[in-house]
């Protein structure tokens, strides 16, 4: 999606003065950087198809295919494997052929393996389909991280990746929202309905990527027109593989992103069967992790452009983190209401802990990355966080809630360690390059 200069900076006396109070509101939400308002624009679209999705992907795969609880599990955590594993080729790929090119490429690719599962009759079918979607969906996910170190300036990077994380969680809560009226009709053809309307926005930002200007740039990783085109680029080594210091803090903060499984899968477990919590209070969670993120995110970004700062910001995400794990723990014993305003107070520092995580994590990907790879840079970096996404619900509802409090302190003591630890990873990485 293009904005024309006209549009961008209309002054507040065009607009209608019925509407104008409306219209500065909106103004006043909007990103300055036109660029990131056109990314902002794509995110909101797929994502908004992605809430729908995923709100009734489960349903549809065990109503609608007739999966048993155990199929579905076993193809995705095959497909999560995929996911893992595609990351690496993906990110190396948009260093050779252009962020831009690869991400549509990879989108269409999307588009056509989601309209497939309306299509699919065999449990075989399905678990190759969901492999190949997942590839290339986490693909996608480091293409895109590598596309905005192309088209936003070093020192907006991550400021931006932090707006456009807002706008991820407005689009999936839309699209969640339509999920529910999706859910409540229940049948056959709004199920389906709901998989290809996915399919379709995939289609459309495929588009919105293709007519997004990869912008000329100072330094190596200029593009030789204006026009942006993408001149393929030298083969060698991965040197992400090869950057000692890189890889630990991918590990460090795939521990980090261990997090999410505690919000998506062990706080609603510990709800329900630990505590004596209202099971509305599992929602109550996520309006509450959801609020503070958009609220908060974009803040937490401000100072992580030197990497020691960053990497401090990561420490503080661990203490935050671990905090929240024993709160959430103190939760088992405690009476119906108590046990609420105790589980939701440990979401509230998780929440913290969640943008202060992802705000360093950020920008360290940038920062320890070579300027003229970071496809490979962030390809490894989201094979990490694949992985962590992948076996993280599995160990949080084993080895976590399986040992109450006790598990709870034993994972908060790990997301702990890792947090402090950045900071010695990334002096290692600076002591690296004066010695390189």
């Amino acid at each position: 999606m293009t904005t024309s200069p006209a549009e961008t900076s209309a002054p507040s006396s065009a607009v209608p003065e019925s509407g104008g109070g409306l219209a500065r509101a909106v103004r006043r939400r909007l990103h300055p950087d036109p660029t990131v308002r056109r990314l902002a624009a794509i995110t909101l679209v797929n994502t908004v198809g992605n809430g729908l999705s995923l709100a009734v992907s489960v349903l549809f795969f065990t109503r609608v295919l007739g999966l048993s609880a155990a199929q579905l599990g076993f193809g995705m955590t095959a497909a999560g494997l995929c996911g893992v594993v595609a990351s690496v080729p993906a990110g190396r790929a948009a260093d050779r052929w252009g962020a831009r090119r690869v991400l549509v490429t990879l989108t269409g690719l999307e588009a056509v393996g989601t309209a497939g599962y309306a299509l699919v009759h065999s449990y075989p079918a399905f678990v190759v389909l969901a492999c190949a979607v997942a590839a290339v969906d986490r693909g996608s996910a480091a293409v895109r991280n590598a596309l905005y170190a192309e088209v936003l300036p070093a020192d907006r990077r991550v400021a931006g990746r932090a707006y456009l994380r807002v706008v991820t969680n407005a689009g999936l809560c839309a699209g969640t929202a339509l999920g529910a009226i999706a859910l409540q009709v229940d049948n056959r053809p709004v199920y389906l309905t709901a998989i290809v309307a996915n399919a379709v926005s995939f289609l459309f930002v495929a588009v919105m990527y293709r007519r997004l200007p990869v912008l000329a740039a100072d330094g190596p990783s200029a593009r030789s027109d204006a026009e942006g085109s993408e001149a393929p680029r030298t083969k060698r080594r991965n040197p992400a593989l090869r950057d000692g210091p890189f890889l630990v803090v991918t590990v460090l903060n795939a521990l980090l992103c261990l997090q999410f499984a505690v919000l998506e899968v062990g706080v609603p477990l510990w709800i329900v069967h630990e505590t004596d919590a209202p099971r509305i209070t599992v929602a109550g969670t996520l309006i509450v992790n959801t609020v503070l993120v958009i609220t908060l995110q974009v803040r937490a970004t401000k100072g992580t452009e030197d990497p020691a700062t960053a990497a401090r910001v990561c420490g503080r995400a661990g203490l935050f983190l671990a905090a929240s794990c024993v709160v959430i723990g103190l939760a088992h014993g405690l009476p119906a209401i108590v046990a609420a305003v105790v589980v939701l107070g440990g979401v509230v520092l998780q929440s913290f802990g969640e943008v202060l995580g992802q705000a360093g994590g950020w920008a360290l990907s940038y920062d320890l990355a070579g300027e003229r790879a970071h496809g490979a840079y962030q390809g490894v970096y989201n094979a990490g966080t694949a992985a962590a996404l992948m076996v993280g619900p599995a160990l949080v509802s084993t080895a976590v809630i399986g040992y109450g409090l006790l598990g709870w302190a034993v994972l908060g003591a790990v997301l702990a360690a890792a947090g402090l630890a950045m900071g010695p990873a990334v002096r290692w990485a600076g002591r690296r390059g004066r010695n390189a």
